[in-house]
C-alpha cells in the first residue's frame, strides 16, 4: 500500500458518513481459514455493504466504490454498482472512460475493468478512439490477453463500422513484423481476415486466401519453427475447405536438413526457409505426414507412418508418446490393410 493511501482517512472516520452504519463480513466466532484484511479495505467494504442494503444511488457512493476498486480491482460487485450508480445519476460516461484509462492501465490483467470498459463504450459509442488507447496498451503487454480480447469485442460490436476496420490489416501486419511469434496477433488476423466472414465477393475471397496464404509462407520462411504461422496456414485451408496437399510443394524443403549450397530463389509463391534457419522443421514434417494421411491410400499412409516415427524417435522426442498414438492408429485403420 502507498503512503498515501496510508494517509488517507477511513471512512468510518468522515463526518459525511457519519450517517452510514457499517456492515462487518459475517464471520463464524472462530473461522477456519480467516482472511487478513488490511484495516482500508475492511473499513471500506463494511460501508459497501451498508450502501447496497439501503440501495443508495449518490456521489459519495462513487467515491466509496472508487476507493473500493483501487484497493481490490477485481470487485465486481463494486465495479457493477459504480456502473449502475453512474447510469442513475447521469453522470458524465466520458469523464469515467477517463478515470477508467488510467486503472487499465495499471490493472491490465484485470476482467473487471476490461467489462466496465465495455459497458462504458457500449453506451457512448465512440469505438474509434479505442484504437489509440489499445495500442498504447500492447506497448506495455503485446500478448495480453484481456487487451486482445477487447480488440476484438470492439470490432464484432461495431462490425459496420468502415472506419474503424479500415486500418486493421495493416496494424496486425505490423505487430507480426514486430515480433512474428506473436501468437495473440496471428490469431488476431485470422479473426480479422476470416472471423467475421470475408465480406467481399467469391473472386475477391480467392484473392484473399492467396494473399493470406503468400503472407503466411514468408513469414514460415524468415522463422521455420514457429508455430503461430505453421497454425495459421492450417487454419486458412481447413476454414475454407482446401486440401492439405495444395502446399506439399512449399512444405518439403522444411522437412529436410539445410542444403548450405542451394541456389538462391526468388518465388513468392513458395519462398525457400533463409539462410541458417534450423532444419528440419517439426511442424513442416507433421504437415507432411498430414498431407499424405489425407491422401487416402495405403503407400501415402505408410509414408506417413515413416514421417511420425521421425518425429517420435528423432525430431520430436518430446511428445513421442502422441507420435506412437498416430503411428498405431494408422496401421490400424483399414487404409492401411
Amino acid at each position: 500500500m502507498s503512503t498515501e493511501d496510508q494517509d488517507k482517512p477511513l471512512f468510518s472516520e468522515l463526518p459525511e458518513w457519519a450517517d452510514v452504519v457499517p456492515i462487518p463480513q459475517y464471520e463464524t466466532d472462530a473461522p477456519i481459514a480467516p482472511i487478513l484484511y488490511s484495516v482500508e479495505y475492511k473499513d471500506a467494504t463494511d460501508y459497501f455493504r451498508a450502501i447496497v442494503k439501503a440501495g443508495e444511488r449518490s456521489a459519495r457512493v462513487l467515491q466509496l466504490t472508487q476507493e473500493l476498486i483501487r484497493l481490490n480491482p477485481a470487485h465486481y460487485t463494486a465495479w457493477q454498482y459504480r456502473y449502475e450508480t453512474l447510469l442513475s445519476l447521469s453522470s458524465s460516461l466520458e469523464a469515467e472512460l477517463k478515470l477508467t484509462n488510467s486503472l487499465t492501465f495499471k490493472y491490465l490483467k484485470t476482467y473487471q475493468v476490461w467489462h466496465h470498459r465495455r459497458l462504458l463504450i457500449t453506451h457512448l459509442r465512440t469505438p474509434l478512439p479505442e484504437l489509440p488507447f489499445l495500442n498504447r496498451c500492447l506497448a506495455l503487454d503485446a500478448k495480453n490477453y484481456h487487451t486482445w480480447s477487447y480488440r476484438q469485442w470492439l470490432l464484432s460490436h461495431f462490425i459496420d463500422d468502415e472506419d474503424l476496420w479500415k486500418g486493421e490489416i495493416d496494424f496486425v501486419e505490423n505487430t507480426i513484423a514486430d515480433d512474428v511469434r506473436n501468437n495473440s496477433a496471428w490469431h488476431h488476423r485470422f479473426f480479422v481476415v476470416f472471423g467475421c466472414g470475408v465480406r467481399e465477393g467469391e473472386e475477391d475471397r480467392a484473392r484473399v486466401i492467396k494473399r493470406e496464404l503468400i503472407f503466411t509462407k514468408q513469414n514460415i520462411s524468415l522463422a521455420p519453427n514457429n508455430p503461430s504461422a505453421w497454425n495459421y496456414l492450417r487454419g486458412i485451408l481447413d476454414h475454407n475447405n482446401l486440401p492439405y496437399s495444395l502446399l506439399t510443394q512449399f512444405v518439403k524443403p522444411y522437412t529436410v536438413p539445410l542444403n548450405p549450397n542451394a541456389v538462391d530463389i526468388v518465388d513468392l509463391e513458395n519462398p525457400p526457409p533463409v539462410k541458417g534457419a534450423e532444419l528440419p522443421c517439426v511442424y513442416a514434417i507433421e504437415f507432411l505426414a498430414d498431407i499424405n494421411e489425407k491422401a487416402g491410400d495405403k503407400e501415402s499412409l505408410l509414408k506417413a507412418v515413416e514421417l511420425w516415427k521421425s518425429l517420435a524417435n528423432e525430431h520430436d522426442t518430446i511428445r513421442r508418446k502422441y507420435w506412437e498414438h498416430r503411428v498405431r492408429d494408422a496401421l490400424q485403420s483399414p487404409a492401411s490393410a
